[in-house]
């Protein structure tokens, strides 16, 4: 049977040996690498259907795979205004009122991505926003898309006129004499205003959502593990797929909330493996904590405002219960813990449920992973390890939202100490840990090169600033395996992804020059020239 890919004149980067492979071409069938050898061998499996590429000297290393992102929710986020940019309240308001001039009378302004930072030392909140959204309902997403900022306008619509008690940690931030602010802190919270705020329409999401996974794959995308499956982005990605439309491999792990009950978890339980081709349901997300920056993380002793205190489960040991749960029916478990105290929970409970089930490797194992994992000390750094659990990082969350000089907001929240042992990438990795990278996009961008790029010089994509904790950055060949082989590790298919070697995927990435000799400053603007999932092109560039 004729060959479905041949790539022809290519450097093979193997990422788990870090070398180049004695070979110029690789042929794919069905999906998988079927072949590896030379330019004359390889022609002669293609056949009337093959795909043929002469890459021209062009390096070929298995498809990097985003450990961290949010496709269809990212996409309907990112329908407003753009105020990633915004540092001060000045670009902010400007930003604002362009958008409130292109707006139709009585619509929503919908943004995203504020950074806290723009309001400097003072308080988030829509008071500095008044005159520019005076009689305008608008809800912004703070940049961690753990809160929101709602004007005026959209809180009365919403009926929000003070505090109020949830399941989960979250709140509706009040002044002293219980007005809100508008402030409105994690999901329970902003659910309120988002409830009466104008939703995309289904085709709409669809439209959008395509667009974003197109573009990630033209930045060498070719799989995500995706951590969310709200609303009806399960439907988007079967609907995307039958349109021949999704570019992506997608694992999804729909979130389990503090107020879920056992019958939800076993729902949860049900929902693995259901999925399509390139996209199936695998894992469960949970949060333990909020963020830093917003006061809402899990810390072993209070932030400098006497926040981040608490968890985000009102009754953690009810979190451990769950994890024993999902453990017990072979459920992969990835928990969103920035802080220290929230990180070690985590790792109590999955030592907790190993110990009255047991624990496997390799393949088929149930792998746990730790997202984000912001400040930790050295005790539990070296816990990862002997319970197998990944530690998922966002590098670029440090690069572009804290400073060296610790002027930032989540800095100033933290204190020098803890500010000091910020994302410890080195440290995780060389106590043994498997170190997943990944965007968390819409928080971040999501080109890969610019999230492995950040993990080796651990400075802002516009190089501005010197690196924050430039000890804990990663070398090129570990940034690269962050995003290969640790990505298919933690999904427990390390025997048959994340490599180039024969039976194993044929998800490629393919770009102009050797990932791992590119200066670490200049890496995120590599060219790609060439991506394919499954054997099939899902992005090529016009030099080919």
């Amino acid at each position: 049977m004729p060959a479905d890919l041949v790539l022809l004149s290519a450097r093979l980067l193997d990422p788990g040996t870090g070398g180049f492979l004695p070979h110029t071409a690789l042929a794919a069938e069905r999906g998988r690498i079927s072949f590896l050898g030379d330019d004359r061998h390889a022609r002669a499996l293609a056949g009337p259907g093959t795909t043929v590429v002469d890459l021209r000297g062009a390096v070929v290393t298995a498809g990097f795979t985003d450990g961290h992102l949010h496709p269809v929710s990212g996409a309907e986020r990112t329908m407003g205004v753009d105020l990633s940019a915004c540092r001060d309240l000045d670009a902010l308001r400007t930003a604002l009122a362009a958008a409130v001039r292109a707006l139709r009378p009585g619509a929503w302004l919908r943004g995203w991505g504020l950074d806290p930072n723009a309001f400097g030392p003072a308080p988030v909140g829509n008071a500095a926003l008044g005159p520019v959204l005076d009689g305008v309902p608008a809800l912004i997403d703070l940049f961690d898309a753990h809160s929101a900022l709602a004007s005026e306008q959209a809180l009365e619509l919403a009926g929000v006129d003070g505090p109020r008690t949830f399941e989960q940690g979250s709140e509706i931030v009040c002044d002293a004499d219980g007005r809100p602010t508008g402030l409105l802190l994690e999901d329970a919270a902003c659910a309120l205003v988002e409830a009466v705020a104008p939703r995309p329409t289904e085709a709409g999401t669809r439209a959008r959502t395509a667009e974003v996974l197109a573009a990630m794959a033209a930045s060498g995308l070719t799989g995500g593990h995706a951590m969310d499956a709200n609303g009806d982005s399960l439907a988007v990605y079967a609907a995307l797929e039958a349109e021949d439309a999704l570019p992506l491999r997608l694992r999804i792990a729909p979130w389990c909330r503090p107020e879920a009950d056992d019958a939800e978890v076993a729902d949860l339980v049900r929902l693995q493996g259901t999925g399509g081709a390139q996209w199936r349901v695998a894992g469960v997300k949970l949060f333990m904590d909020g963020t830093i920056d917003n006061g809402t993380a899990w810390l072993e002793a209070p932030d400098c405002h006497g926040e981040s205190g608490h968890a985000y489960w009102p009754e953690p040991q009810r979190y451990t219960q769950v994890i024993s749960a999902l453990h017990r029916a072979g459920v992969p478990t990835a928990t969103h813990a920035i802080g220290d105290a929230a990180v070690r929970h985590v790792l109590d409970s999955v030592e907790k449920a190993q110990a009255e089930t047991g624990r496997a490797d390799g393949p088929g194992a149930v792998r746990h992973r730790v997202e984000h994992i912001e400040t930790v000390p050295d005790d539990t750094v070296r816990r990862f390890a002997p319970l197998g659990v990944a530690a998922s990082m966002q590098p670029t969350h440090c690069c572009e939202f804290t400073r060296a000089d610790h002027t930032d907001n989540w800095s100033r929240r933290l204190g020098e100490e803890r500010a000091g042992r910020a994302f410890r990438c080195r440290d995780l990795w060389d106590a043994g840990a498997r170190v997943v990278l990944g965007s968390d996009w819409p928080i971040a961008p999501y080109p890969p090169l610019q999230v492995m790029a950040g993990a080796r010089h651990r400075r802002p994509a516009d190089l501005s600033l010197p690196p924050h904790g430039p000890g804990q950055a990663l070398t090129p060949l570990r940034a690269l395996r962050g995003m290969t082989v640790n990505a298919a590790w933690a999904a427990g298919e390390e025997d048959h992804a994340g490599r180039l070697a024969v039976g194993h995927r044929a998800d490629l990435t393919v770009l102009a020059d050797d990932p791992l000799r590119v200066p670490d400053t200049e890496l995120a603007g590599l060219p790609v020239v060439l991506t394919v999932l499954a054997g099939r092109v899902t992005h090529r560039a016009a030099r080919l």
